[in-house]
């Protein structure tokens, strides 16, 4: 039978393994316009945490006791739609387990680009979206700007490190010990800030950044927003990505220089990935340019097995992760 993680328990806090059971899933046959998909790679995202909550939000709690869901890639072994064929590699939402049955209109066959399909589950799917819009749309970041950038060397962050590089821009990214801050310098950023290092982030954005920042991509919330309002030039925009420092301590950013967004203009403005997917044809047409012209690279951290999903998520956690998270199926 096919198996699937479930949520057991609502986590308390950070989460544990035993909030996770493994369920069996029916083999029931296909309805009319549906696909059968043998989950090859799965994705683990910081955004799930909030799924794991009961609460109101821009996407349904993960319900006990039955299969989560995520980006997975996959290969079409049967199908009941004439538009997906046997064999397609296609990217899908019903991750977290080895098989999945979808609707058609549900899964998206991979672009035709020249990178690994894993590579649409990262800095070419949902993760690289993020960063793109986000950069580009939401702070209306433009040649000239500085950026500051934290969790620099996630999916996201290091998407939009080098969208800014090649962009024209200087980056300022901030990363968890020498060897994460060696790669996102690696990446071009101008200058990396090691937040686990014996400098105050406040302080090192400040020495790394004399003339201020005009904008900010925020993964993290906590100290590094606080920073970021610190720092902030006249007319800076803030894109909030996430915030994994309060995903589960629930502690509050200080917010201690709030009051410098009046004087100096600073939006700081909210979004999700979603609202910008109907530009996808945009984003693959451009972020295509930039990997044929060599200009991009990314790395990820694979672990093996479906049995590897709770371990693979509570790493995103830990800062057990370079570039994105993929479990392997």
């Amino acid at each position: 039978m096919a198996r699937a993680w479930s949520l057991k328990a609502r986590p308390q806090g950070m989460p544990k393994h035993t909030d996770f059971a493994m369920i069996d899933l029916d083999q029931s046959t296909l309805g009319a316009g549906e696909v059968r998909v043998a989950n090859r790679w799965l994705s683990v995202d910081p955004y799930m945490r909030g799924r794991m909550n009961d609460v109101k939000s821009y996407v349904p709690p993960f319900a006990l006791g039955e299969a989560m869901q995520g980006g997975a890639v996959g290969e079409v072994v049967e199908s009941n739609d004439d538009g997906i064929k046997v064999g397609d590699m296609v990217l899908h939402m019903a991750g977290w387990r080895d098989e999945a049955v979808v609707p058609a209109a549900q899964v998206q066959k991979l672009p035709a680009l020249d990178v690994p399909p894993q590579a649409f589950l990262g800095q070419l799917g949902m993760p690289g979206m993020t960063g793109y819009f986000g950069l580009l749309q939401v702070a209306e970041a433009k040649a000239g700007d500085t950026v500051f950038v934290s969790a620099a060397a996630g999916a996201v962050g290091s998407t939009v490190v080098q969208v800014a590089k090649a962009k024209g821009m200087t980056v300022i990214g901030s990363a968890g010990g020498a060897e994460k801050c060696a790669w996102v310098k690696s990446l071009g950023a101008d200058a990396v800030i090691d937040y686990k290092g014996d400098v105050p982030v406040v302080k090192a954005l400040g020495q790394a950044a004399p003339k201020g920042i005009d904008v900010y991509f925020d993964n993290v919330g906590g100290e590094h927003l606080d920073a970021a309002l610190a720092h902030a030039n006249m007319h800076a925009r803030f894109a909030v990505c996430g915030m994994i420092d309060v995903y589960n301590s629930g502690a509050a950013t200080q917010l201690k220089y709030l009051a410098r967004l009046i004087g100096n203009r600073v939006q700081i403005r909210g979004f999700i990935v979603s609202d910008y997917m109907n530009r996808a044809e945009a984003f693959y047409k451009d972020m295509g340019g930039m990997l044929a012209a060599g200009t991009l690279k990314r790395q990820e951290t694979v672990h093996e097995g479906l049995d590897a999903m709770p371990d693979a998520f509570l790493g995103l956690f830990s800062g057990g992760n370079t570039g994105k998270m993929l479990v392997k199926v």
